[in-house]
């Protein structure tokens, strides 16, 4: 059952990135704001968790440097139609969830190649 919001530790748990890097990467990028909860706790929805996939795979997996990844965040909203903006994260966040793994898993077994 999908949810509309994820404590951090499920949004760590989905992605694979540590929350401390969630709060890190927080303080970074404008685009990745969760709202507050009434007790305080960062609430993430699915368009963030996109964000963070998006991040991931830009930090982590391309060895974007995080200026770099700011770079390509604005320049790929500069390029986005209003058209595309409605289709943004229209995939649910478990198939996203799942081709990224996928993504690691091909990149990690390529460089055993």
């Amino acid at each position: 059952m999908k949810k509309l919001y994820y404590t951090i530790g499920e949004t760590s748990r989905m992605t694979g990135v540590e929350p401390h890097v969630l709060r890190y990467w927080e303080s970074l990028f404008n685009e990745l704001s969760p709202s507050k909860n009434r007790a305080g706790k960062r609430v993430y929805k699915e368009d963030d968790i996109q964000l963070i996939l998006t991040l991931k795979e830009l930090i982590q997996q391309k060895k974007f440097s995080t200026a770099g990844a700011q770079k390509v965040l604005r320049d790929q909203k500069k390029q986005r139609s209003p058209e595309d903006k409605e289709d943004y994260g229209s995939l649910p966040v478990e198939l996203t969830q799942d081709l990224s793994r996928v993504r690691v898993f091909l990149a990690d077994l390529l460089k055993k190649i």
